[in-house]
């Protein structure tokens, strides 16, 4: 177990939509070092949003996030030999970073079509309250709600 906590970096935001959390998008979407091809594709990303919807992109991504972000999660605890699943509260910081992995994890899954494309369709999907990334965070729900018998394991 760790001694201390990491110091968590400043995140400085993107350059178009002066956000953090596009910024730790393309930062999830980098593969290589690629910065400039991560950039690229996710401003498509958010053109073919605007192109789509005809609303501002950043509160399609934002209400995306906020949709799609878990409330409650399980997390492992052991008591005495055996393992339960305790469900517990998701901070805001790893409900942002979840709710990232899960839409881009659900764009790669989509068929066809180039990613910007692909990415596109989930945030809108994922701001509509349906698509992949939205069934994910409802079986973390489930899985939560499954698992209230053991919430007073609380760590």
């Amino acid at each position: 177990m760790r001694r201390a906590k990491p110091e968590t970096r400043e995140i400085l935001p993107d350059i178009r939509f002066n956000s953090v959390n596009v910024q730790t998008m393309v930062q999830h979407v980098l593969k290589r070092g690629k910065k400039s091809t991560a950039v690229g594709l996710i401003y498509t990303a958010m053109d073919l949003v605007k192109e789509r919807t005809e609303k501002n992109p950043m509160d399609v991504f934002d209400g995306a996030l906020k949709n799609v972000g878990p409330a409650m999660e399980v997390r492992p605890r052991r008591v005495g030999g055996a393992t339960y699943q305790v469900p517990m509260e998701v901070s805001s910081e790893r409900r942002t970073t979840l709710a990232i992995r899960w839409i881009l994890a659900a764009a790669r899954e989509r068929a066809g079509k180039s990613f910007s494309d692909k990415l596109a369709s989930e945030l809108i999907d994922a701001f509509n309250d349906t698509g992949s990334a939205i069934r994910k965070r409802d079986e973390t729900h489930k899985m939560a709600e499954a698992n209230r018998a053991f919430s007073h394991y609380r760590i």
